[in-house]
């Protein structure tokens, strides 16, 4: 007989351990974890048979399982019961022109945490950086998404050209653009409904980039203050702002 107590609001701990399941969960499913997984759970946490891990699977919402066994290589869990349902996200998208790989891991991973709902890189003129390791900022945000309590993934899209990415629009999502040029406070600029912020290059966008995206229906130039930031601290900023006036963090 099982030795897991109920799910209460004080149980399970918020110590408990949190991994992300590439694969849907249900109740009484057993399942096998090896490689990292298994090792943080065996070695680094140094779990034992009847110890308990919360388990997300980005379709179905998080789990109460149960460890049943352990052998070299893998742990061998047992889902118990549902805790939470998949969250909602805020519909906002983060486009963003590739910067370096230390900055952008750290761009991806606090986009996460502020609740993003769809990570799209764009290639500008000015881009430097044209060649993502998908996999690696994927794994960013998983990491990111068991840090912060996320039971939902951000979308990570194959980076797209400018032109392409605008000659697609549909104007009933808000494009918001920082613009170096100036333009309206985001602050006043964002409201309820979907959205998307666009922070373009270290070095900015070009003129006729500036041009063609005042273009498209449901564009707007924002500020993000009086001093010059960079992609990443805008990117964070951006989002951070749009959070609290127009989405979940009202």
């Amino acid at each position: 007989m099982s030795s897991v107590r109920p799910a209460t609001p004080a149980w399970p701990p918020a110590s408990t351990p949190r991994l992300f399941v590439d694969r849907p969960l249900g109740p009484g499913m057993t399942l096998s974890l090896d490689g990292p997984p298994a090792n943080y759970l065996a070695n680094v946490m140094r779990l034992q048979p009847g110890d308990v891990v919360r388990l997300f699977d980005d379709r179905t919402g998080e789990w109460l399982a149960e460890l049943r066994d352990l052998t070299k290589r893998a742990v061998h869990l047992t889902i118990r019961e549902p805790l939470r349902e998949r969250e909602a996200v805020p519909d906002l998208w983060l486009l963003f022109a590739p910067i370096k790989k230390g900055p952008i891991d750290w761009l991806v991973e606090k986009a996460t945490e502020l609740g993003i709902g769809r990570l799209q890189p764009v290639i500008t003129q000015r881009t430097v950086v044209d060649r993502l390791n998908l996999d690696r900022l994927r794994a960013h945000t998983i990491e990111a998404a068991e840090q912060c309590d996320r039971t939902a993934l951000p979308d990570l899209a194959e980076p797209v050209k400018l032109a392409a990415l605008l000659k697609g629009w549909t104007a009933d999502r808000a494009l918001l653009f920082a613009d170096e040029t100036g333009g309206l406070p985001l602050a006043q600029a964002a409201t309820p409904g979907p959205a998307a912020i666009l922070i373009g290059p270290e070095g900015g966008f070009t003129p006729d980039e500036r041009a063609m995206i005042r273009a498209v229906p449901g564009a707007s130039g924002v500020s993000l203050g009086p001093r010059i930031l960079r992609a990443e601290t805008a990117a964070a900023a951006a989002i951070a702002c749009w959070m609290s006036i127009a989405g979940d963090w009202r």
